[in-house]
């Protein structure tokens, strides 16, 4: 697993036959569950939650049936297309709506109907007593379907249905308990960002269509030859703005931390399965656009170089359980755009690492909110310690997605993430393959440090509450608060366990004999590999060391020392760690106040300049009309002397003119 700079041929889409050509149900199933459910209402809130589990099971079922069909042919035949009707004829412009089913939506199709049926499973016992359960599955179906629609359409046009699907069903996931007007606030904000990078895709379609006239994968990779490389530069970088936006990256990466607001089982997918990785997904499935625009693959690369430090470093300053698991994301999908920046062997290794971080992320997700369940909806780590007792479940299935993050062999980080550490040490030529490598292994140590941090505090150390009722303020002077931590039930730890199964082998099994690379090929193309600038041995045991180094100076930290109730005021870089690294001041001060005194400004000078001019014709027509109107008597007299003067001078005007 080293490093390669070949470019993609564009795969050539054959139409789909047997199981493949009923695609179209991997979309419908989900949809049709999430209209039912908002559509019947409350007469089916007894058994709503239970149509949505099913639901997303046989879209599971039905895309496992066409991966075995695919797994039967060649190769060079896995990239199949299923037309669905014409959707948009318009002179020059015609769009088929159509799915592509190949390896890489396959992939995809996979995690997100298999981790997403998880997530539907443990959210029936999360959310039991919420009185808009039966909402919120028809949300979560939305979602699953929506981002199904996003990994399997055939074009820009179509992907971009998908795109705005998912970011209208995390808008309402994110905000679902919007009784609470921060969680409403953060729900916008997340809505607002995306849109942001959404501009980016509807130019980058624009520039296509010009380009190439249309908007299809197909046409628009196999025209690489037909542009000059400024339009796949143009086209990569607004492709790029686009992915930034859905994926968190830097710098539209502030909404991220402020959606979990919404309920954990909605952190799980959004960060596991369904939206943050769609900007990775748009960026591979555009491969040959980077492939012709090395200097839009170098922005990618460096977006997600910037990234990956960028969330580490917030990750280590919170106390909020699900928001270090937030900057833990917005840190590893930086590894994956790394990857993708890096060249066609970095998408494949991309992709590898968003779907293992897919198991051991949401298994981490589930159990913050399996912990949060057990300690009355608390998320202050400051309050937790030594649950390793009360939650031994939960502790174990925790602990195999904290290691497999952290990358320790065997479990499914290592295989992912260190390939992409290898893979940036062998890419390029001159600074590029020791400034990202660098980059990519620091990274690895300071995720070992905060992670570890967040086990700790969580799991080990000395108890930070008390379950005794007996003297409430006793136990509040002493830096403890009154809980009453306990396992939960089977539908939360059983999906889980699964999850943790998958932390602890699913790399080895994908990366056994470069089997998921080679999976991959129909769709980013062979690539040819070279050594890395380091020996790969020296890379591995480097990485393995800085992560030795950051766990060990978490446990003496976090695990052996006591942990102070109220965190200490730190250095200037840990306060701004706090505060999200002034991402939200920096958002303020650059585009918001800006914004808002260039908006007062055109507001003023529509009012007096636009307005006034129009009032100012208004009030001199309204002038006119009362000086004219004067001579306007209705007496004969009048217009009889009006006529005589007007004859007097016209005369003398005759007069004065012969003169």
């Amino acid at each position: 697993m080293h490093g390669l700079v070949t470019a993609a041929a564009a795969p050539e889409a054959v139409p789909a036959e047997g199981t493949a050509s009923l695609a179209w149900l991997l979309v419908a199933i989900p949809l049709a569950s999430a209209g039912l459910l908002l559509l019947l209402g409350r007469r089916s809130d007894r058994w709503g939650h239970w149509l949505g589990v099913l639901a997303s099971a046989g879209a599971f079922v039905v895309g496992l049936v066409i991966l075995l069909q695919m797994l039967a042919m060649p190769a060079e035949e896995r990239v199949l297309g299923v037309h669905l009707f014409t959707w948009i004829p318009a002179g020059d412009l015609s769009v088929d709506a159509g799915l592509q089913v190949d390896p890489l939506s396959m992939t995809f199709v996979m995690l997100v109907t298999f981790v997403g049926t998880l997530i539907h499973i443990y959210s029936v016992a999360y959310m039991a007593h919420d009185p808009a359960r039966r909402r919120f599955f028809a949300y979560l179906n939305l979602f699953v379907a929506a981002m199904l629609l996003l990994v399997l359409a055939d074009s820009y046009a179509l992907l971009f249905v998908g795109w705005e699907g998912v970011g209208l069903a995390s808008y309402l996931l994110i905000g679902f308990w919007n009784h609470n007007l921060d969680y409403a606030v953060a729900a916008k904000k997340a809505f607002v960002m995306n849109r942001v990078g959404d501009a980016g895709l509807i130019l980058a379609m624009g520039v296509m269509f010009t380009a190439f006239g249309s908007v299809s994968f197909t046409d628009v990779t196999q025209g690489v030859d037909a542009a000059g490389e400024g339009v796949f530069t143009a086209i990569g970088l607004l492709l790029l703005l686009a992915a930034c936006g859905k994926s968190a990256q830097f710098p539209l990466q502030a909404w991220l931390g402020d959606a979990m607001a919404g309920p954990t089982p909605v952190s799980a997918l959004i960060h596991a399965a369904t939206m943050v990785t769609a900007g990775v997904y748009l960026l591979v499935r555009s491969g040959p656009i980077l492939a012709a625009a090395p200097h839009a693959m170098l922005a990618v690369a460096v977006v997600g170089a910037l990234t990956l430090l960028f969330g580490a470093i917030v990750g280590c300053a919170k106390d909020d359980i699900k928001k270090v698991l937030a900057a833990s994301t917005m840190s590893q999908i930086g590894y994956m755009m790394l990857g993708a920046g890096l060249g066609p062997v970095g998408y494949a290794f991309a992709i590898f690492h968003l779907v293992t971080h897919g198991f051991f992320k949401a298994g981490m997700f589930l159990g913050a909110g399996s912990v949060m369940h057990g300690m009355n909806d608390s998320v202050d780590m400051r309050g937790f310690g030594a649950l390793r007792r009360a939650m031994t479940v939960t502790w174990i299935t925790f602990a195999a997605g904290w290691l497999a993050i952290l990358g320790v062999p065997p479990f499914a980080g290592f295989w992912s993430k260190d390939a992409i550490i290898e893979t940036a040490f062998a890419t390029g030529d001159g600074w590029r393959p020791w400034v990202f490598g660098v980059v990519a292994m620091v990274g690895a140590g300071i995720t070992a440090f905060y992670m570890s941090r967040l086990f700790f505090m969580t799991f080990h150390g000395k108890a930070r509450w008390t379950e005794s009722d007996a003297d409430v303020d006793a136990a509040a002077a002493a830096g403890r608060i009154v809980r009453h931590p306990h396992e939960s039930p089977a539908l939360m730890t059983v999906p889980m366990i699964i999850l943790a199964i998958g932390s602890v082998a699913l790399g080895w099994a994908m990366a056994w004999g470069d089997g998921f690379v080679h999976w991959l090929e129909p769709v980013t193309g062979h690539a040819e590999h070279h050594e890395p600038v380091l020996p790969v041995l020296a890379i591995q045991v480097l990485v393995v060391v800085l992560v030795v180094i950051g766990a060990g100076l978490a446990w003496l930290r976090y695990g052996a020392r006591e942990v102070p109730a109220v965190a200490p005021e730190g250095s200037p870089l840990t306060r701004a760690a706090r505060r999200d690294l002034y991402q939200d001041a920096v958002n303020e001060g650059v585009f918001m106040r800006p914004s808002q005194h260039l908006t007062r400004a055109l507001v003023l000078t529509d009012v007096a300049v636009v307005d006034g001019l129009v009032r100012g014709i208004a009030r001199s027509t309204a002038g006119l009309g009362s000086t004219l109107r004067r001579f306007q008597t209705g007496y004969v007299r009048s217009y009889a002397a009006l006529m005589l003067g007007g004859v007097v001078l016209a005369l003398v005007v005759v007069l004065a003119w012969r003169v």
